[in-house]
């Protein structure tokens, strides 16, 4: 029997925003499925350049108003307009939280959070707001939705989420866009080393470039392609030589052709909700080596599909990623594994789950 559930799902950003991530991924995914099972969707989010105030499609409609910092009085706004129009609002928070604990009476709401952003406050912002995010503002925001339910993605994010107080948290795992390979592809005889995310500082891709400069000093004839867009490109393309080549943003087909020549993806960072990067590498075959944070822990299994550093540094990228160039029968065995491993997410499954806690969510009321 199909749903009637009418939803208003706010979020900063949707999937045709220049600066959507993982997150919106995530979101597009899981709504374009609910919505396939009836489900009636509104996602509210920002305008971004050149886009429509209003789409509609496929039982969703998005409506875009106000920049990344107005957009959660516009979406206040909204609601208080149209409430009587939706059964449930799902606040999907990214740093800041719409709080809409505050001005959503009567009515369900389920939080959606991938990941804290407490150390993103010392990369992305300055002094002071830095300081006021990370002690103040972040852990005042959440205070609101302590007792609220809450999907996340990851158990280091459920972790977390425990350790503020939150009383009923959910798991509902990353999903696939893309069918993983039958078999992992032959690789080229120059080892080829991965980055793949936005160039943000938060990010540390300048790291991952530190790390490949030690590789290379190793090994000669290795080389860096970096995909992916951001406003450190210009600045990280004067520091690299030849060996480098920069993809900046690309389609799907293309990322997921590159990803499947590259031996190995290296993921620094400084906190993820998952690790979608990391998934999609394995899906086409290259396993990842990543920095010991939350996130990554959970998306790679030391060892077996990937491996996490001792120490989180260029060095330590570097060092691990040499042992596994330099141990051919071991780099197989985890990019086999790492494939296999990768069958068992899809965007299916995580709808599905999505729907039974929304279920239960409208029947607990």
């Amino acid at each position: 029997m199909k749903q009637t559930l009418r939803i208003l799902w706010l979020n900063w950003r949707d999937i045709k925003n220049p600066e959507a991530g993982g997150a919106e991924v995530f979101t597009h995914e899981i709504m374009s499925r609910l919505a396939e099972m009836g489900y009636t969707i509104s996602l509210f989010t920002a305008e971004f350049e050149n886009c429509n105030k209003i789409e509609e499609f496929n039982n969703m409609t998005i409506i875009r108003e106000g920049c990344k910092y107005s957009v959660y009085a516009k979406a206040k706004s909204y609601y208080k307009s149209h409430a009587d129009e939706f059964d449930i609002v799902i606040d999907e928070i990214n740093t800041k939280p719409f709080l809409t604990p505050k001005f959503v009476k009567g009515k369900p709401i389920l939080a959606v959070i991938h990941q804290l952003a407490r150390e993103f406050w010392f990369y992305e912002t300055h002094f002071p707001l830095n300081y006021l995010g990370y002690y103040y503002l972040e852990p005042k925001w959440l205070s609101y939705y302590r007792n609220i339910p809450t999907i996340t993605v990851s158990n280091s994010t459920k972790q977390d989420l425990t350790m503020m107080g939150f009383k009923n948290i959910m798991i509902v795992p990353e999903g696939l866009s893309i069918r993983p390979l039958t078999q992992v592809k032959q690789k080229g005889t120059s080892p080829i080393i991965a980055f793949l995310g936005r160039l943000k500082k938060a990010k540390l891709p300048d790291k991952a470039l530190e790390a490949f400069y030690l590789i290379n000093r190793e090994i000669n004839s290795a080389q860096m392609w970096v995909i992916g867009d951001g406003y450190m490109r210009k600045e990280l393309e004067k520091i690299c030589n030849k060996d480098v080549t920069f993809y900046g943003y690309v389609e799907d087909e293309l990322k997921y052709e590159l990803l499947s020549k590259a031996h190995i993806i290296l993921v620094p960072g400084i906190r993820e909700g998952w690790g979608l990067n990391v998934t999609e590498s394995n899906a086409m075959g290259t396993p990842a080596v990543v920095y010991d944070i939350p996130g990554l822990r959970d998306s790679v299994k030391d060892g077996e599909t990937g491996l996490i550093v001792k120490e989180n540094s260029p060095s330590g990228l570097a060092n691990s990623t040499i042992f596994l160039l330099k141990n051919p029968d071991i780099l197989t065995k985890i990019s086999n594994n790492a494939l296999f491993l990768s069958k068992q997410f899809s965007w299916d499954k995580s709808a599905h789950e999505f729907d039974q806690i929304l279920k239960n969510l409208i029947k607990s009321r």
